[in-house]
């Protein structure tokens, strides 16, 4: 037996999202690092280059325990600044 050890169980149970797999997400918050972060189901999806409002397709990278990384395959943001700097004269 041992004690006093900080090691934990980390298996928390199935992940919503599997390796090189691909889904739709809305990207809700920006990280730290400045990466886009969405959720599937509650579990956590960095996403790089991501931007608030952006509705992408992304293709998951990497799956932790606790949170998975992805890439854009296919993203069309919400919120363009090209779509609102039209000014006629």
């Amino acid at each position: 037996m041992s004690y006093g050890g900080f090691r934990r169980n980390d298996n928390f149970g199935p992940k919503p999202v599997e390796t090189g797999k691909e889904y739709d997400v809305k990207i809700t918050e920006i990280s730290r690092k400045g990466d886009g972060i969405a959720r599937i189901q509650g579990f956590v999806i960095f996403v790089k280059e991501g931007k608030v409002g952006q509705n992408a397709k992304i293709r998951v990278v990497q799956v932790g325990n606790r949170f998975a990384t992805a890439e854009i395959v296919n993203g069309e943001s919400t919120t363009t600044p090209e779509q609102t700097n039209t000014s006629e004269t």
